[in-house]
């Protein structure tokens, strides 16, 4: 099982070790995208595209000799896992979409209006705090207070925001001011090839994936429910499971239900002609 962390600017951190509850009964493959976090390293945001995160996670695959793994992305991770399913179906046993970013320029305007609206008048604050010297430069105590807007209404219990924001503070350190201006470079880059594109829509597409697929969304996320619906809807016997009082980090808020959903998929996935077994006791990070 890989593990496509979101953003696209954060690493794989935020995800642990919640994730991790996985292990016990799948081999999990973590990475960090190019550019970001550990992969950091010589990137240049120029060289990152979609078509370069495809090709990385495609050598990911290569380097631990896996045919068909199963592709488990949270977020914009789902956006990705989705992009390589369409470039390469056959190198794909299911897909897991945790809160899934939008997979169209129009789902992304839905997005857009949502999260203005729940904001309201800390959209202003926010857009202050990305305007100014500090934000501008990657300080990270100046990312962190934007990122503290950012995810406010994203938490059906403010515990976890706080987990959330500790964990992010760490990460934004760990990456210092050049880092954080790194990912954030390479984000802007691939908003643009993607949801700034009037003509970016991959649902239509969707339609070709005969791959065991699972939506997991939460009731409370601030990205709206029918953007995971739409991707449900779109793939062939896609299942969407949505989760009461919780929000747009599931795996977080509702760990014992993702994992009942994950575990409801695989054994009624195992039915169908396209699944493999691929379960293991091991975790790698690459």
């Amino acid at each position: 099982m890989i593990v496509l962390h979101g953003g696209p600017d954060f690493d794989m951190g935020y995800l642990l070790p919640e994730m991790d509850l996985l292990r016990d009964g799948h081999r999990l493959i973590y990475y960090d995208q190019r550019g970001r976090g550990r992969s950091a390293d010589h990137a240049h945001p120029d060289e990152v595209s979609i078509e370069s995160d495809v090709a990385d996670l495609d050598a990911v695959r290569e380097h631990f000799r896996l045919d068909s793994p199963v592709l488990i992305g949270h977020s914009w991770g789902a956006v990705l896992a989705l992009e390589y399913a369409l470039a390469h179906p056959s190198r794909v046993s299911r897909l897991i979409l945790l809160d899934p970013a939008p997979a169209s320029a129009a789902d992304r305007a839905i997005l857009a209006e949502s999260y203005a609206r729940q904001l309201g008048p800390d959209v202003d604050r926010e857009n202050r705090i990305r305007d100014g010297a500090a934000y501008q430069a990657g300080n990270p105590d100046a990312v962190i207070a934007r990122y503290r807007i950012h995810f406010e209404h994203a938490f059906a219990h403010s515990w976890n925001y706080e987990t959330l924001m500790a964990r992010m503070d760490s990460a934004f350190r760990r990456q210092g001011n050049q880092g954080l201006l790194t990912a954030r470079a390479i984000n802007t880059r691939l908003v643009r090839e993607t949801w700034q594109r009037a003509d970016f829509d991959l649902l239509p597409k969707l339609a070709t994936l005969h791959i065991p697929t699972v939506v997991i969304i939460g009731d409370r996320a601030f990205i709206p429910s029918e953007i995971g619906e739409h991707i449900a809807d779109s793939i062939p016997r896609a299942k969407l499971v949505k989760l009461e009082n919780c929000g747009h980090f599931s795996y977080l808020e509702c760990t014992s239900q993702v994992r009942r959903a994950i575990d409801t998929f695989f054994a009624k996935a195992s039915t169908h002609p396209a699944a493999k077994t691929v379960a293991k006791r091991a975790v790698k990070r690459f």
